[in-house]
């Protein structure tokens, strides 16, 4: 990454420990990777497992880093940001993964034009298949933004957006792996009550959405073109497809991004 000599996390969750284990993969190296983390048992596990510099406070993990990432719950931001703001210089990039929170929400905290690059990454990126949504703020330049999609690319793929558009993305693909998971378990549960013994209606499940989801990838074709395909005339597909309708499964899909959305928009005070 381009003049990115040490990258800092401040928070050291999941996404987080997402994002080192894709940067470590892609030879980055774990001793230019810098942590802060009040957690004793997160600092022991990320440094356990990735050799990384851990650290307890967030002003030091400022003060080192070029690249920092605020991998916090939008609840906190306004405690940290308040903290850090001392030390930030102009010469750093800020990458928030914070839900709602806008670039200038967070670019008012700081002064100066400070540089902000606003992420919504999802959890799949722990097993390097994240669907991300990038924008930048009002100081950060197109070069910002290619750092940090080369950043987010070692944990998956990456759309480039608006950022009046981030709220949708987090319904869509921040909050999408929860709404898979769960039809994932329905799945497997409408297979059990068919009488499928438990592990195998869940492994059936968990192919069938991952070989469903790589056809529409891989072919490149609509969904509902690859759906008519299975859908034989009178068959047992296009039966399951009409229960699926009469019960209104695309309106819920769809009511759930909406309501996420407006989830991410309250939470940022939008």
């Amino acid at each position: 990454m381009t003049n990115i000599r040490k990258i800092g996390f401040i928070g050291g969750g999941n996404m987080a420990e997402a994002l080192i284990k894709g940067l470590v993969a892609g030879s980055f190296p774990a001793t230019q990777i810098m942590a802060s983390e009040p957690s004793d048992e997160r600092r022991d596990h990320l440094v356990q497992t990735f050799g990384i510099e851990l650290s307890e406070n967030n002003l030091e993990l400022m003060e080192k880093c070029d690249l920092i990432v605020l991998a916090i719950k939008p609840q906190i931001a306004t405690e940290v940001l308040e903290e850090v703001a001392g030390a930030y210089r102009e010469n750093k990039l800020l990458v928030s993964i914070l839900a709602g929170v806008t670039c200038r929400t967070i670019e008012k905290f700081f002064q100066g034009a400070p540089r902000v690059v606003r992420v919504m990454p999802n959890t799949p990126a722990l097993v390097g298949e994240a669907a991300s949504a990038i924008c930048r703020g009002h100081h950060a330049s197109r070069e910002d933004l290619g750092v940090v999609r080369e950043l987010l690319e070692t944990v998956g793929r990456v759309q480039v957006i608006d950022e009046r558009q981030m709220d949708a993305a987090t319904g869509l693909s921040g909050s999408g792996p929860a709404y898979i998971y769960t039809v994932i378990e329905a799945l497997a549960d409408g297979g059990v009550r068919e009488g499928l013994r438990r592990d195998v209606a869940h492994a059936l499940a968990v192919q069938t959405v991952v070989g469903a989801a790589l056809m529409v990838r891989e072919t490149g074709e609509h969904p509902a073109i690859l759906r008519d395909r299975v859908c034989s005339p009178g068959g047992t597909a296009i039966t399951g497809v009409s229960t699926l309708e009469k019960n209104g499964l695309r309106t819920t899909l769809m009511e759930a991004v909406s309501a996420a959305a407006a989830r991410s928009r309250e939470l940022g005070g939008n």
